[in-house]
């Protein structure tokens, strides 16, 4: 039975038994002893004794294992006995040659010794083993497509480690981790810098700093520091509040839209609208909304934490790669589904149906629209679209977005013309899209009724939101019409030709020269198209005091009159016999 002794090497702790502990000490003092005439021996021994911490702990099977004399052989097998080797010019080829004998396995760390900001790209660099500046390229790129290269960028920050140790700067090219490369790796290091030094390119600089050292006092430092630390600390709260407040949200959206399908009778589907179109299941987006949108709140969460907790344990690599990995799939996934999307509306399609009114030009023409109410119980609808089952219990799309224009024509016979609209991948998908809405209307001897909605497929929801009905109606001279109090709802006529002012379905208009003129509105109806000319002939009055009567330039007689009651002048502006305008105020008279 051996002795266990508890060790810490490179930081780490260790339950080690006695006869390795003793091998694995006898192996230190021989490095040491080879190292005894290197530059940097001990920052060589600080990394050596960091990597053998890094492979002891790949075979901790367990929190109670216990480091044992096979454990230390493989170390060493695999770091190199310090006999086999001498960096110096005789000794190279041998050296090279033991190299060889390790798995040149790369892995992923950011490079701040070549970095323009973060060293993400350097690092990529290295692992792919292409030169840096193409990354940059790359990301830059994607910079213009929705800022995806900003946002690939700071993920790729958080995720990938820097490479401070050695060890770990020779991973990231891929040299293995021996004793024989980290002694290299540190000479090079010291040599790099020392030449700096004799060819003068820090005497500046240490001036600089000396000077510098002696303006400041030996507290400053401590001071500045504990601003930025509270100035982290800050920062840190705020990053996690604001992102947990966004993870949370997109969680409870995205959890919706996945279980969406489950709902009772789908109602939550009248709710949602993607980009993406809806031939792409809900709950598929709601995955991909999670993934593209939630990851980087969460990453974002991390980073929040960290600056708040100093020694946060990290997710470790594997967790990173995988949301990474997940990120990239569902980014690329909604970006292309975008992009299919987008080209699903690039043309416009058209469907007219025209129809001729057998009325005689001395009838008055009845203009309505008609609701359903299987589908709304209201005249004045505005829904732009809902999804509905019609009479024969079909799932189908509801929507309101009917308009009609009354325009003058030459014909003899008043006529109109309903436009479908649609939009669609090629011109023959949206002329067949504009085909299947169902859009109807009645024609009952003088009387036209319209429908206030049209029906489309339900596939087609979000593709077909730029959907809509337009009615042309022509009206000849002379032709008398009635419009209903219905039409003011969908009425988008020029107010040069056609004017409504009321809702009441009494009043009759004539098509003239050049506008429909209402017969029996109120005698100024006509005459005040133009309301500004009526302020300004109002404000004209009101300002002059000695005038109380006069007639504009449309022949518009205006009166104004003032009386004086109980220290009250009242003054009244009459248009035509009708009052119009009245104000009281206190009478300066004694």
């Amino acid at each position: 039975m051996n002795k266990t002794v508890n060790i810490n090497i490179g930081g780490l702790f260790f339950n080690i038994d006695e006869n390795a502990f003793q091998k694995l000490s006898r192996y230190f003092d021989a490095i040491k002893r080879s190292l005894s005439n290197s530059n940097g021996q001990d920052e060589i021994m600080k990394d050596i004794e960091m990597r053998v911490a890094e492979l002891l702990q790949e075979k901790q099977q367990s929190d109670k294992h216990v480091v044992n004399i096979d454990d230390v052989d493989a170390v060493i097998t695999v770091m190199g006995q310090p006999e086999d080797y001498r960096i110096d010019e005789e000794n190279s080829e041998s050296a090279t040659g033991f190299s060889t004998k390790n798995n040149n396995v790369k892995k992923l760390y950011r490079d701040k010794e070549s970095s323009l900001i973060g060293g993400v790209c350097a690092g990529l660099g290295h692992y792919f083993g292409i030169d840096k500046v193409w990354i940059r390229i790359f990301l830059f790129l994607l910079v213009w497509f929705g800022g995806t290269g900003i946002i690939a960028y700071i993920i790729l920050w958080i995720v990938m480690p820097e490479a401070t140790t050695t060890s770990e700067k020779l991973e990231m090219t891929g040299s293995p981790v021996t004793i024989l490369n980290i002694e290299k790796k540190v000479r090079e290091e010291f040599d790099s810098v020392s030449q700096k030094f004799k060819n003068g390119e820090f005497d500046e600089l240490g001036n600089r700093i000396k000077l510098g050292a002696s303006r400041v006092s030996g507290n400053l430092g401590d001071v500045i520091v504990s601003i930025f630390k509270i100035f982290a600390k800050f920062l840190g709260g705020l990053v996690v509040l604001i992102s947990a407040i966004l993870l949370v949200a997109i969680c409870v959206i995205s959890i919706i839209m996945i279980f969406s399908t489950t709902l009772p009778n789908n109602t939550i589907l009248n709710y949602f609208h993607t980009p993406i179109g809806f031939e792409t299941p809900l709950w598929m987006q709601g995955i991909l909304f999670l993934f593209a949108f939630g990851i980087p709140l969460f990453f974002l969460l991390i980073l929040g934490l960290k600056l708040l907790i100093t020694n946060l344990k990290s997710i470790g690599n594997i967790a990173k790669y995988t949301l990474l990995a997940l990120w990239i799939i569902a980014t690329s996934l909604l970006v292309l589904l975008g992009i299919n999307e987008a080209s699903q509306r690039a043309f416009d399609g058209k469907v007219v149906q025209k129809q001729e009114l057998n009325i005689k030009q001395s009838d008055t023409l009845i203009l309505k629209f008609k609701n359903n109410d299987f589908y709304d119980k209201k005249i004045d609808g505005n829904i732009d679209y809902k999804i509905i089952q019609d009479e024969n219990g079909k799932t189908v799309l509801y929507s309101n977005n009917v308009s009609i224009e009354l325009l003058k024509t030459d014909a003899p016979k008043p006529y109109f013309e309903i436009e479908k609209l649609a939009e669609g991948k090629t011109i023959f998908e949206a002329k067949q899209k504009a085909e299947k809405i169902r859009y109807n209307f009645t024609i009952k001897g003088n009387v036209l009724i319209f429908d206030n909605y049209f029906l489309t497929d339900f596939m087609q929801q979000f593709r077909n939101r730029n959907q809509k009905v337009e009615i042309f109606l022509y009206l000849p001279k002379g032709t008398f019409l009635k419009p209903d109090a219905s039409v003011q709802n969908y009425d988008e006529s020029d107010d040069d030709y056609f004017n409504l002012h009321f809702s009441d379905d009494k009043f009759i208009y004539k098509v003239e020269e050049n506008k429909l003129k209402c017969l029996n509105c109120p005698s100024y109806e006509n005459e005040f198209d133009d309301i500004n000319s009526v302020n300004d002939s109002l404000n004209e009055i009101n300002n002059d005091s000695t005038s109380t009567l006069i007639l504009n330039e449309n022949r518009i007689i205006i009166k104004k009159s003032i009386n004086r009651k109980n220290n009250k002048e009242i003054k009244t502006i009459k248009v035509n016999g009708k009052e119009l305008y009245r104000v009281e105020t206190e009478s300066n008279k004694n």
